[in-house]
């Protein structure tokens, strides 16, 4: 078994996931699919301080790049949605991998509200007669009786019941307006499908969601192969040795773990590179709350040392670093965050407060890269004044000095 130093198991994962080099061109709408299927999905957040997540997943990859090209490439088909982390835009060719959860739903806990389903079947049929008939709906095309709501768990009838023909497959979200979700029948916007014809046994499908899993990641231990899809909490030991065994993964030993730890094929010839220093990832980057490089807390700890919660969530009085906190990837580290707002109205694009991971050093190099990539994020959203509120001292300085 490989030795390999946890150094080189991070510059091997950067390189999964799109990040071990700074983009060289500017961006197509076909990088930004390409993009997509190198992580195999990309999740879906609504929260807009700065960009909503999967655009600023994107831009961490890509560089500056149109927006619009996303929301095309699902009015286009080469993309849909559906609950496979969580809420994600996924390559429209792994619409079968995901079929079965939408055949047989009543695992997906409170992703499918099964009670409701029950007991307002008449009215979700008569919903699902209503698109058949006269076309597309959003959940602002139904009025609310009382008011406006308090948030998800106060949704308007109709919307929880978008939801679970949503969640049941039986419709499909064939556009984004404004980012509001547009439903129409699947087989209306996903004609070609048929089950009977298409649908992979349950079992090869998870199998390949495995495999989607590994490559993604490029470096994958078995207590971290749920996560990534959400698959079945069970040992995957063994399913990962098989892998190894065809040859799809190679077993290496990862300084500091215990655990049986495999790389993907795909990033393997880096390895020797990768543990001699030879190769490392050069990106600095802002990351989102909701990027796989961090969505999974316990490996984000193992990998790089670097314990994240999203805080959005947490009542204000709680919070340690802020509300949208987004995580500063430097040169193959989690180098610290950043509470960030995009006040877009005014050009500004303000630091709340920055913090530095305990014993990072604000070197020349290391301010000189985070005030660029702060800087290439502000004025990508259109908000070029960069605002510091609070941080260390020399880098607030610097960053200062730049806006």
């Amino acid at each position: 078994m490989k030795p390999l130093p946890l150094s080189a198991a991070r510059t091997l994962h950067l390189a999964a996931q799109g990040l071990a080099t700074p983009p060289r061109r500017k961006a197509t709408k076909d990088d930004v699919l390409a993009a997509i299927r190198r992580m195999a999905q990309l999740q879906i957040d609504t929260i807009h301080v700065v960009a909503r997540s999967p655009y600023l997943v994107l831009f961490s990859r890509l560089g500056p790049y149109v927006p619009q090209w996303l929301d095309e490439l699902l009015a286009e088909r080469r993309l849909f949605e559906y609950w496979s982390h969580e809420a994600c835009f996924v390559p429209i060719e792994d619409y079968g991998l995901l079929r079965h959860r939408m055949l047989d739903p009543a695992g997906m806990g409170w992703k499918y509200a099964a009670e409701w389903h029950d007991k307002h079947r008449n009215e979700i049929a008569n919903l699902l007669d209503h698109i058949r008939a006269s076309g597309p709906v959003r959940s602002a095309d139904f009025a609310r009786e009382g008011g406006k709501g308090n948030g998800w768990w106060d949704w308007k009838p109709e919307k929880r019941h978008l939801e679970v023909l949503f969640t049941t497959g039986e419709l499909m979200v064939a556009e984004r307006r404004n980012f509001q979700r547009v439903y129409d029948l699947a087989e209306r916007v996903l004609p070609e499908w048929n089950d009977a014809r298409h649908l992979p046994s349950r079992e090869s499908a998870e199998r390949e969601l495995l495999r989607r899993t590994c490559r993604a990641l490029g470096v994958v231990r078995a207590d971290w192969a749920a996560d990534y899809y959400r698959l079945p909490r069970r040992p995957y030991a063994n399913d990962l040795h098989a892998l190894a065994d065809e040859g799809e993964l190679v077993p290496v030993r990862v300084e500091g773990w215990k655990q049986d730890t495999f790389v993907h094929r795909d990033v393997a010839p880096l390895m020797d590179d990768a543990s001699q220093g030879r190769v490392a990832s050069t990106v600095t980057t802002v990351l989102s709350p909701f990027d796989p490089v961090v969505w999974d807390r316990k490996r984000a700890l193992a990998l790089f040392d670097f314990d994240y919660a999203i805080e959005c969530y947490v009542p204000a009085a709680k919070r340690k670093y802020g509300y949208f906190v987004l995580p500063l990837l430097s040169r193959g580290k989690l180098v610290g965050r950043v509470d960030a707002k995009a006040h877009r109205a005014e050009g500004v694009f303000e630091l709340k407060s920055v913090h530095l991971e305990p014993g990072v050093r604000v070197s020349g190099r290391l301010t000189d890269d985070l005030r660029r990539a702060l800087q290439r994020c502000a004025d990508w959203h259109g908000t070029p004044q960069l605002r510091v509120t609070a941080g260390p001292r020399e880098l607030v300085k610097a960053l200062r000095a730049s806006g």
